[in-house]
């Protein structure tokens, strides 16, 4: 397998290809909708709600949790989790601000 030479860019390039990647999964988007629908934290309850298995909800929940976006709580049996609301607005800068980066191409294709 082929090294990403990761250490060519910068620190935001970085976190934004991690942000897309972690991102990029149409599961983790389900997830992230369904707390944020819920307005509230949830305990337990996605495994009925997006019909995956629990293992497979448990992986995508590990993703979202190491980029911060979640955060969680174990109590007993029952595991919570909700939107880190801090770093929910750090990702919405950073996306805003690469997608409202002006493109000035006058000859282009």
């Amino acid at each position: 397998m082929g090294l990403t030479k990761t250490e060519i860019f910068s620190e935001k390039q970085n976190r934004l290809a991690t942000l897309f990647k972690v991102l990029g999964h149409p599961a983790r988007i389900a997830i992230l909708q369904h707390i944020i629908n819920q307005k509230a934290c949830i305990c337990n309850d996605l495994v009925e709600e997006l019909g995956l298995a629990q293992a497979t909800i448990s992986q995508h929940l590990k993703e979202l949790k190491n980029i911060g976006i979640i955060k969680g709580s174990i109590e007993g049996k029952s595991v919570c989790y909700c939107i880190d609301e801090k770093v929910w607005k750090t990702v919405q800068d950073e996306l805003g601000l690469f997608f409202t980066q002006d493109i000035q191409s006058e000859s282009c294709c």
